[in-house]
């Protein structure tokens, strides 16, 4: 029998309602005794290494989580994490670069209503978690969500009540979870060695344009970043090029103090092709910027939040960032 770590964070499947809204205030045991059926599957220990709302989740967290895996990745055959919805896509994300070829699997899951509740989600997602958990072609970083089984790096929350609540954008689901059994669409094989980061760069900042945007905010957000991503319209593009307070002469001053921008799409699939267009082909010609393509903006955010914990050389951050890492960019 298969030996289990689960770890709980707190969000929406640990809450509790109260006057004030709900917290999170079950513990890691008391949710495995909502579930009694798991100690079929395997052998469970479960540490509560935090009991947040999601909202409260940063890069402080993931590396309090993936440091938890790397002290007891030796002594386990996989990890469940139990966590709130609304982050949920960016901690898969982040787990996704700071563990790397994960020949045990690292699966996380969470509800839209919380376990005390007797019309809840979160059971069948924790018991879907566990069996995916203890299969042996099982591996790396994956969320479980309503029955699916979705890439660490493809996932976003698209549904803010839905149990149905979270997609693979743009990257088909691995598997599912059907009659207790997983079901794979796509098998992954992992044939290097496991790799932990211990660092993640939190001065990565996101700006999403609307029409008429002032050029001075983003100077104001990029001098306080040493990376910048910049959310456009459709395919890509940045308005107003010729004009003397356009964005385009503060995207160039300040890839000239340094800083790394990047462009990228608010259009949630198929990704960005800034060529396509004249107000986006003269940025690729003539702005020294990156382009996201298809990466979520979960895995886009904490790619470069891990690169630039190790380089800001403009050229080693470029040929990181076009490197593919568990599927989160395909060309």
């Amino acid at each position: 029998m298969k030996k289990i770590l689960l770890i709980a964070t707190g969000g929406t499947i640990a809450s509790k309602q109260t006057e004030v809204g709900l917290i999170p205030s079950i513990t890691s045991n008391e949710i495995l005794e909502f579930v009694p059926d798991i100690k079929n599957l395997c052998e469970i220990k479960a540490i509560q290494l935090m009991n947040i709302d999601s909202s409260n989740m940063d890069y402080k967290g993931w590396l309090k989580i993936s440091g938890c895996i790397e002290e007891n990745y030796n002594d386990y055959d996989g990890f469940v994490i139990t966590h709130g919805t609304d982050t949920l896509a960016y901690t898969a994300s982040a787990l996704s670069y700071l563990i790397q070829n994960s020949k045990k699997p690292i699966v996380l899951t969470g509800s839209q209503k919380s376990i005390y509740l007797k019309d809840t989600d979160a059971r069948k997602n924790l018991y879907d978690a566990f069996i995916f958990a203890c299969d042996d072609r099982a591996n790396g970083v994956h969320i479980v969500f309503n029955s699916n089984i979705i890439l660490g790096t493809r996932a976003r929350k698209t549904k803010t009540h839905s149990y149905n609540a979270f997609d693979s954008i743009d990257y088909p689901v691995i598997g599912v979870i059907f009659n207790e059994k997983v079901v794979y669409y796509i098998n992954e094989e992992i044939n290097k060695p496991v790799q932990f980061f211990k660092k993640l760069n939190n001065k990565v900042n996101l700006i999403k344009l609307v029409p008429g945007i002032d050029s001075k905010i983003l100077a104001f957000i990029g001098n306080a970043s040493d990376v910048l991503i910049v959310e456009g319209f459709g395919t890509g593009g940045l308005p107003r090029y010729d004009e003397e307070d356009s964005l385009a002469k503060v995207v160039k001053e300040l890839t000239l103090e340094g800083k790394i921008i990047v462009f990228s799409t608010s259009v949630p699939h198929e990704g960005s092709n800034i060529e396509v267009y004249q107000v986006g082909n003269e940025i690729k010609a003539n702005l020294n910027i990156l382009e996201s393509y298809n990466m979520t903006t979960e895995s886009l955010v904490c790619k470069l939040m891990w690169i630039t914990s190790i380089t800001k050389d403009r050229a080693q951050v470029e040929n990181m960032f076009y490197t593919p890492i568990a599927h989160d960019v395909v060309f």
